[in-house]
Parts: structure tokens; C-alpha cells; sequence
């Protein structure tokens, strides 16, 4: 490098004075070298010396140039060196990098800094940035992240007053770089007037009439404050049963559930977001036939829906044996009936519609961390988090592909935002508001915190790994336990310096004598919009689709292929624009058999992947899991009954806290799909 630099400021595009940094230079030219297919650090390093001195040649001490300037500038200098390939394809890249933001600047009206793709911006101005009362939108992305970090950061200076600021850029840094991505109500609503910022709760219901319609009415009201809700319908009794001091005949969970799914209906219209529900009944409910076969593509359009099945139900379906069905009220049998029987049905319903899907509860409890405080009966929405009634729970995740450097997984700088991540979701608690008193009591006496993942399937991508492969099953089990140690750590350091949380001494922790900030740290939920946020593959979840066209008013269709296969496209030369065009077609490149055949092993999308490595790649993330994974397990449309029970049976063979499982087309609905 050269000894002097005059360049001190940069003219952004924005119009702001930045200080001169001459590391997005080297990463853009190493990047081009990269896109070749010749990474290549001295390249990088003599051109980047170049540039500094053409630059200080160009631009007379105490001037600022603008960043096309200092573009034009790596691009003279590429060709002055003879390196044409380099230039071309820093010129394609510049390009590309325009046209982004031209289509982003369309869409959000206004100049956008941040990192986000075009998509990103989109689902950003739909979910999560502030809007006026005639829905005109108030902010960018990076005011976003900078309103989120502000809020979020509020109680360190409770807590750790003097590191307050610097925990504040901590966390911005570590959103806008789109290393960590908190749950959508936390982006929305942070640092806003509505701050309930808590994605996922559950509400019991008991038998009586008031208590099934209080807990109607609490849901109704976090529902409209943007939550999702867990329900079991175990409590209610049975269809048929006479009721106390009336004629009357009790008409049995199902028939609530119809009430409860209206009422979502009714919020969703009246302008809030969805009202997402898990509806759950335990396997030894004497109704339970009548809830299995409830679920068609028609009904109950806002519920997702698990059978609480027991290990005891499980091995008789082993065993092909009967088991006993419970009355509700009196706890006693009622009736025998055959396991295989209802777990047949079972399985066929799931074939055919997706629903239900099945909660392993037994396995759930035994990772219960307050066992003296009661057993879990069913989860959030997702299926990925087991709650007590009136506990809720904040979610974010890392964005695993992020941490890819040189083909390798940068562990330093992982276990670097693993506390950092913990203590953003800790503190969440503190500043979201609570609609309901008993919501805030019960949540705070807890203090779960849902810390999961996201980009697997891109990291897996970028390490070349095949995701139905042992080695990806490895490097699942491998990456879950390193961030559960850590993250168990960085809760322990928060009990050290916060306290724990207040049902500590009944919980497993008290019993080690380990402080323990949260109850429960990690879960792995399906980060959705999230991983549109961050362009990379959500959860743990296999890409469905290599590519896409999202279609938008401001700037019409938007090509979305994903980018670290158009990254490796362009390094191993079979890049082009019909190629990701082409792929958008079937989101598959298996049938392309003019690519590479170890890039076809590579780059596998959800219906690639038998139900087997699904799974297995679930069970080999649920060992270092406190709560659940939210994940769905695909079937191609030809998938046979028997493929499916092959499939249930493993998992629950296999440790996994519960099961959804989708073929694909069996729904007229369907909400994903490449045609």
C-alpha cells in the first residue's frame, strides 16, 4: 500500500460525508476475482494499491470523491493492468449493484443504503416500515434497524449503563448486516407505540362456557396486537355429554374450534395481521377421530393442527395393540380402541391434506426446564416452541451463510454474535408491552427467548455440501452445539449481571445450581418473511425454489435466483441470464443435465430431498435445541400413504419433538409454488 493517503471522506450516494474505508475496494475486487473463478488476495492487494494512488493523483488533498468515482477509478485500473476478465466482470457486477438500486428506489420512493435486495425492500415496506395514517411509508430500511437497535438497547441502561452506546452500534451493526434478523414483530414494532414485540403465545382453555370464551377473548386481543396463538382443545369435553343443570348435550372441542378460526377471520378482516393458531388435542381425548378427519382443504383455513401423541399411544401402534381413551372431566377410560387404527387415519389425513401434524408431547416434556411448574401441553403456532398457558416467547435468528469465509465457517466470528444475540433477545423482553397483565407475569417470571438459525441450506451451498448427506448431518449436530453451549453461556452471564428468572428454583437449572437468565434459549422457528429479509433460506428448511419471479407494482416482475448459486454459476462459467431465467420454471436444476453433475448434487431444493434426510437433518438439529423446530417435511405428489408413516415413525425412532408434513399439491391453496 502506499504511504500517504489523502482521501479522507467519501461522497455516499445519499449525499453524506462517510469516513474513507478502503475495505469495500479489496472486497469488491477480490469479489470479481471470485465471479472468474481465481480468488486471487495479491491481485486484490496490488490493484487496491493502484487505486489509492490514482486516486490521490486524481483528487486534490482535502477533496471528497463520490462512490461512482471511486468505481470509475477500480475499473481504469483494472483495465490499465490488463486484467479484462476482472474488468469485466466488475463492470457486470456495478451494473447489477445499479439496477438493484434503481428497482429498490422505485419501490420505496426514495434512496436505499441498505444491504437489502430488491425483495427484501419489498417485504420491508409491506411488514415492517412505519407508515402514516395514508399508509405512506416514513422510513427506510436503515432507519429501521436503527429505531430497532435504539429500543432494543434501552435496557442496558438499567443494566450496564456505561457500555449502553456501544451496545446500541453492537446491535445495529449486527441487524444491519444481516448477521442476526429478529422475529417480524420485533422489526415492526420496536421503538413504535404498539411495542407488543412477543411473535408467539399459548392461551388455555378450560371446559366451562367461561372459560372457553376468556380465552377467546385473550387470544382475540394479542391476535390483534399481531401474536400467534397455541391452543389445546384437550380440556373440553367429549361431543354427546350431558351438561350439568341443562338438557343440553356438550358439542366437544371441534365444534370450538370452529368459533375460535371465525374469530381469526373476523381480526384478520378488520386490518391486523393474520391470526395464525395451533390447534392441538391429545391422542387420548375420546373426540379424537372427529378432530383427525376435521381438517380438510376447506375448513378451518386459519389453524394449523398437531395431535398431542404419547409415547404410551406410540408403542401400541407398535405393538398393533388398543389403548385407552380418556374422559376429560372424570380422567377415567372410556373406551379401547385401536392404535394402529387411529394412527392410520392419521397418517392418511396427513397425506391427503397436510394436516394434522404431530406433537411428540411426551418427548417435549422431557426437556420441560420447570417440570414442577406443570407438563406442556401444546406449542406456539409453528410447532417450535412449547409454552405454559399465558407464556409467550421473542424470536431471532442468525444468518448461518453470513459466517462463510474462504469455503469455510468462520466459528470466531459466530461464537462472537451468539451472546450478542442473547442479549438483544433478553432484553426484548424487557421493553415489549403486554396487552393482558397475566401475559407480562408469566412471560417475565420465565423469560424464554427462541435464539434459532437461518441460511442452512445456503451455508451448505457455499460449503458445497449435499443437504441429504451424512456430512450435512454432521455439520447440523456440530453448528446446533456449538451455538447451544454458547448461548447457554451468554444466558448464564446474564443471570450473573440480571438475576435469574423468577421461577428459577423450580427449575432444572436450581437443581445443577447453574444461574440461568432464560428458561429456555434456543428454538428453531421458519423465519419466513425473515429470510426474504436477509436473501438467504429460512430455518433450517431446504430452498424450495432455485429461483423466482416476484411481481411488484413499482418495477413489475423482480427475478429472485438464488445468490450463492449464481455466485458459484458465475466462478464455474455456466452463468447466464436464460439459464437463471430457465430455472425459475421448475426451481429445479436436476433435469439440467448439461451442469455439472457434483452442482446438481449440491444445489437440491425441498421436493430433491427424500422424507428420510428431511428428517434426519430435523433430529440431528433437535438434539442441542431447548424448545422445537418448526419444519416441514415434503413430499413429491406421487409420495404413497405408507412413505408418510415410514416418515412419522422415524421421527419419533429418531428423538423428534413433532412433525408436519406437506405433499406437494395436495392442497388447492397451496402457497408455494414454482409454476
Amino acid at each position: 500500500m502506499i504511504s500517504t493517503n489523502k482521501i479522507l471522506q467519501v461522497v455516499k450516494r445519499d449525499g453524506n460525508l462517510v469516513d474513507f474505508d478502503v475495505k469495500p475496494i479489496m472486497d469488491a475486487v477480490f469479489k470479481a476475482t471470485e465471479s472468474v473463478g481465481k480468488p486471487d488476495a495479491d491481485i486484490t492487494s496490488k490493484t487496491t494499491s493502484k487505486v489509492l494512488e490514482m486516486l490521490n493523483q486524481t483528487f486534490p488533498e482535502g477533496t471528497a470523491p463520490t462512490v461512482e468515482d471511486i468505481q470509475d477509478v477500480v475499473e481504469q485500473v483494472l483495465i490499465d493492468e490488463n486484467l479484462p476478465k476482472l474488468a469485466k466482470a466488475y463492470i457486470l457486477f456495478r451494473e447489477e449493484r445499479q439496477q438493484s438500486r434503481l428497482q429498490k428506489e422505485a419501490i420505496l420512493g426514495q434512496i436505499d443504503m441498505s444491504k437489502l435486495s430488491p425483495n427484501a425492500v419489498l417485504i420491508a415496506k409491506r411488514r415492517y416500515l412505519q407508515k402514516d395514517r395514508v399508509n405512506k411509508t416514513l422510513e427506510s430500511p436503515d432507519q429501521m434497524f436503527e429505531r430497532v437497535a435504539k429500543a432494543v438497547a434501552g435496557p442496558e441502561k438499567k443494566y450496564n449503563k456505561e457500555n449502553a452506546n456501544a451496545t446500541e452500534r453492537k446491535f445495529y451493526n449486527m441487524i444491519a448486516n444481516l448477521d442476526f434478523v429478529p422475529a417480524g414483530r420485533v422489526l415492526a414494532a420496536a421503538g413504535t407505540d404498539e411495542s407488543q414485540l412477543l411473535s408467539s403465545f399459548v392461551v388455555a382453555i378450560g371446559d366451562s362456557t367461561k372459560e372457553i370464551f376468556k380465552a377467546l377473548y385473550d387470544s382475540s386481543i394479542i391476535k390483534r396486537f399481531g401474536g400467534g396463538v397455541g391452543f389445546s382443545f384437550s380440556s373440553i369435553r367429549k361431543k354427546g355429554t350431558p351438561l350439568p343443570k341443562t338438557d343440553a348435550l356438550a358439542s366437544g372441542p371441534v365444534s370450538f374450534m370452529h368459533l375460535y378460526d371465525h374469530a381469526s377471520s373476523l381480526i384478520s378482516s378488520a386490518g391486523s395481521r393474520k391470526g395464525a393458531n395451533m390447534g392441538s388435542l391429545s391422542v387420548e381425548h375420546p373426540d379424537i377421530i372427529d378432530f383427525i378427519t376435521s381438517k380438510t382443504s376447506n375448513t378451518l383455513p386459519n389453524f394449523n393442527f398437531s395431535v398431542e401423541i404419547t409415547d404410551n399411544f406410540m408403542k401400541a401402534v407398535l405393538k398393533n395393540a388398543e389403548y385407552d381413551l380418556i374422559d376429560p372431566v372424570s380422567k377415567k377410560p372410556v373406551e379401547k380402541v385401536g392404535a394402529k387404527t387411529v394412527f392410520d387415519l392419521l397418517i392418511t389425513m396427513a397425506w391427503k391434506y397436510g394436516d394434522p401434524g404431530i406433537l411428540f408431547i411426551d418427548q417435549i416434556n422431557k426437556a420441560n426446564p420447570t417440570p414442577k411448574l406443570g407438563r406442556f401441553e401444546t406449542t406456539d403456532p409453528c410447532g417450535d416452541q412449547p409454552l405454559f398457558p399465558y407464556a409467550g416467547v421473542c424470536y431471532g435468528a442468525i444468518n448461518l451463510v453470513n459466517f462463510v469465509e474462504k469455503k469455510e465457517l468462520n466459528w470466531d466470528k459466530l461464537k462472537e454474535i451468539i451472546p450478542l444475540s442473547v442479549r438483544f433477545l433478553d432484553n426484548v423482553l424487557d421493553i415489549s408491552k403486554f396487552p393482558i397483565k397475566t401475559f407480562k407475569k408469566t412471560t417475565l417470571s420465565l423469560r424464554n427467548i427462541g435464539l434459532g438459525i437461518m441460511g442452512f441450506a445456503d451455508l451448505l451451498y457455499a460449503l458445497h455440501i449435499p443437504y441429504d448427506s451424512r456430512e450435512a448431518e454432521k455439520l447440523a449436530d456440530k453448528i446446533m452445539e456449538f451455538i447451544q453451549n454458547h448461548a447457554h453461556n451468554a444466558s448464564v452471564k446474564l443471570a450473573e449481571e440480571r438475576g435469574n428468572f423468577p421461577e428459577w428454583k423450580k427449575s432444572v437449572y436450581a437443581k445443577k445450581q447453574t444461574p440461568m437468565r432464560n428458561a429456555s434459549v434456543t428454538t428453531i422457528s421458519p423465519c419466513g418473511a425473515r429470510s426474504i429479509i436477509a436473501d438467504t433460506s429460512g430455518g433450517i428448511e431446504p430452498n424450495f425454489a432455485l429461483g423466482y419471479y416476484r411481481r411488484t407494482d413499482a418495477v413489475g416482475e423482480i427475478l429472485q435466483v438464488n445468490r450463492v448459486f449464481q455466485e458459484v454459476a458465475k466462478q464455474r462459467g455456466f452463468y447466464s441470464k436464460d439459464l437463471m431465467r430457465s430455472i425459475t420454471s421448475t426451481g429445479s436444476i436436476q433435469n439440467m443435465k448439461d451442469l455439472p453433475e457434483d452442482i446438481r448434487k449440491v444445489y437440491v431444493t425441498a421436493l430433491d430431498v427424500s422424507p428420510e434426510w428431511h428428517i434426519r437433518i430435523q433430529a440431528a438439529f433437535q438434539k442441542h435445541v431447548d424448545a422445537g423446530i418448526s419444519k416441514t417435511i415434503n413430499f413429491p405428489f406421487n409420495a404413497s400413504i405408507n412413505d408418510v408413516e415410514n416418515a412419522c415413525l422415524l421421527a419419533y425412532k429418531l428423538g423428534c419433538k413433532g412433525l408436519t408434513m406437506y405433499r406437494d399439491g395436495s392442497r388447492s391453496d397451496q402457497i408455494i409454488t414454482t409454476k
